[in-house]
């Protein structure tokens, strides 16, 4: 089997490195290899997120830029101006970076009890009494993340969208990563013999096998390299310029502008997700294809109402 390749999400990058640089800055400096492993990278991404990093800092970006470093294979940081300043944050940045920071603690090489971690507890007293909604993890997660780092080998029993039903299979687990708040996990399928890659929530049962397979490096993959898979589903939604965002958000086949509308096809993992997403984007958007979702948006808004009005009768 082959690796996937390509660029890493802008957005996965950002929480990772939400994790790294504290995790780095504790210790000073560290072999490459040694960093690559921890967070489940290869030494060539380690080394471009350190790049991109080495930067970032505070206009005009001249002497304010964040110390860090790559030399004869070791990976270097000082303490960067930009982060002995106290932060003056508002209320709803403040809310941001503890939810970002919450999700990130979640990736693999993450510490519980690290910097990052007793940072977020500052940050959430400083707050107050503010609601956090954690990114919550499926249950089979913390199991098959430990799998994937031993190359060990899980039946599980799968949900699949597409067959409506269950099925069980064995699987290895290569590389665990959240992407628009779902956990997938990219795995070598022995009942196919490819890699595929699952929804994590949709794994209702898991069990090891006893047999572990050699290691290998997986990428997470783009947006635009694993949804436009053949087998997935297109919809055609017509949507006001306004909701241009979801161009922007996820991954889409084709755009089309038609005067102050946009046309556009992208991938469907399941009717729930078109449901959810209808429902946000409200009565300016249209279903044009297929023909059986033209009015699911029209349904969920109604469920949706339903839903409610249930409930005010039940508390009078």
């Amino acid at each position: 089997m082959i690796a996937r390749r390509g660029p890493r999400p802008t957005a996965e990058r950002l929480r990772r490195l939400l994790v790294m640089l504290p995790w780095l800055m504790e210790r000073g400096e560290v072999p490459v290899a040694e960093m690559a492993e921890r967070f489940g990278l290869t030494e060539a991404q380690l080394v471009s997120d350190i790049e991109l990093v080495s930067m970032c800092g505070l206009p005009p970006y001249l002497d304010e830029l964040i110390d860090v470093w790559i030399d004869d294979g070791v990976v270097s940081t000082g303490i960067p101006r930009v982060f002995t300043k106290p932060l003056r944050l508002t209320a709803p940045e403040g809310f941001a970076l503890l939810a970002a920071a919450r999700v990130a603690l979640q990736l693999p090489g993450a510490e519980p009890d690290g910097a990052l971690a007793r940072a977020l507890e500052k940050l959430a007293a400083a707050l107050g009494d503010v609601v956090v909604v954690d990114q919550p993890q499926p249950p089979a997660t913390a199991d098959i993340t430990d799998a994937a780092e031993r190359g060990a080998r899980l039946r599980v029993t799968y949900w699949s969208a597409t067959a409506d039903g269950a099925s069980e299979r064995v699987i290895t687990p290569r590389r665990v990563f959240l992407d628009r708040g779902r956990w997938y996990v990219i795995a070598d399928d022995h009942r196919s013999g490819q890699e595929r890659t699952f929804r994590v929530d949709r794994i209702e049962q898991w069990a090891p096998t006893g047999e572990v397979d050699p290691p290998r490096v997986v990428a997470a993959p783009t947006a635009d390299e694993w949804f436009l898979d053949d087998d997935l589903r297109t919809a055609r939604l017509e949507l006001p310029a306004a909701a241009g965002w979801v161009v922007e958000r996820y991954p889409v086949r084709t755009v089309e502008q038609r005067g102050e509308r946009l046309v556009v096809e992208l991938a469907v993992t399941d009717e729930r997700w078109l449901r959810e997403l209808l429902l946000r984007l409200g009565s300016g958007a249209t279903v044009l294809a297929p023909d059986e979702w033209r009015h699911l948006g029209a349904e969920a808004a109604a469920g949706l109402l339903a839903r409610y009005e249930g409930a005010g009768s039940d508390a009078s």
